[in-house]
């Protein structure tokens, strides 16, 4: 059974940092892509970062290229997202995803596998 389970977010203030979780099961992290979305209330969803992990390139949405920086540990099969100088606009729900296959831009229906999100809240 594949599972995709996100974990550490929180309320923070304004220049703070977490690191976000994705622990994935049924499914190996040594080809296609990783990617994290986020999705703040009443708005659409959007992708932030990438990873392609069989080659361990990452992109970036603008909006965060310099702030997020998304890496992995293959023993814990776990892929990660670490979100420093926090703003209130990056407060949102934030959930990681699995494609076989992907593109840059992010495109959502790539990706079949979904975690249930971990919600980061930015305080000013």
């Amino acid at each position: 059974q594949v599972q995709l389970m996100e974990s550490g977010g929180g309320s923070v203030q304004a220049g703070g940092s977490l690191r976000l979780s994705c622990a994935v099961s049924g499914l190996s992290l040594s080809n296609g892509c990783v990617a994290w979305f986020r999705q703040p209330t009443g708005k659409e969803r959007e992708g932030v970062a990438l990873l392609v992990t069989g080659f361990g390139q990452t992109y970036y949405a603008d909006s965060v290229k310099g702030r997020f920086t998304v890496s992995r540990d293959n023993a814990e099969n776990t892929v990660y997202l670490r979100v420093n100088s926090l703003k209130p606009e990056d407060t949102a729900m934030y959930y990681c995803a699995k494609a076989s296959a992907c593109t840059w831009p992010l495109r959502q229906h790539e990706f079949s596998y979904w975690g249930q999100g971990t919600q980061v809240t930015v305080s000013s």
